[in-house]
């Protein structure tokens, strides 16, 4: 398994458009399924990732407070999309437009959750990276790292209020 302190490379990886990298998770965020073009991207084995959390691939310009969004709409039982920057098990990264679901067994319990990755839209990427290094500033402003995501987390929320427009609408008019 990578260890999370692997330099970063800078270097950036791509996919094919029509490549999708999927993966699904048990409800503690644990993989139980990655297939090929994940562990091809990300530069993992499949026994490697197995079992492994799903933060294995979390890359430090991401802010934590996407990830509360994300977390606090799949515990609401709704699906999310989200641009996420990942980081390779060599220090490279890569972009992926994210699309998590929960996942239900066949009477109704929740089980896990599905994520299913596509390449960006570069010119929406461009846009989140400014908005991600704010969203950080914020987060690093506080020596508390929950209080610094909260305080990240309620920018969000600001700028979804003032532009007048769901998380959702906000992701697609990227």
């Amino acid at each position: 398994m990578a260890r999370r302190d692997v330099a970063l490379t800078g270097v950036e990886r791509f996919f094919d458009v029509d490549e999708v990298i999927v993966s699904k998770t048990d409800l503690k965020g644990r993989i139980t399924y990655a297939n090929r073009v994940f562990q091809r991207v990300a530069g993992y084995t499949e026994a490697e990732l197995m079992g492994a959390p799903h933060s294995i691939v979390r890359h430090p310009d991401m802010p934590r407070c996407v990830f509360k969004l994300l977390w606090d709409t799949l515990g609401a039982g709704q699906e999310i999309f989200a641009y996420v920057v990942n980081k390779a098990r060599n220090g490279d990264h890569y972009w992926v437009f994210a699309h998590v679901t929960p996942s239900y067994d066949v009477n109704g319990q929740l089980i896990g959750y599905h994520s299913s990755r596509r390449v960006p839209d570069r010119a929406a990427i461009d846009k989140v990276v400014p908005l991600y290094r704010t969203l950080l500033d914020i987060e690093n402003k506080h020596a508390d790292r929950k209080q610094g995501m909260e305080a990240a987390f309620a920018a969000v929320l600001s700028l979804l209020t003032e532009k007048g427009i769901g998380y959702d609408e906000f992701v697609f008019s990227l």
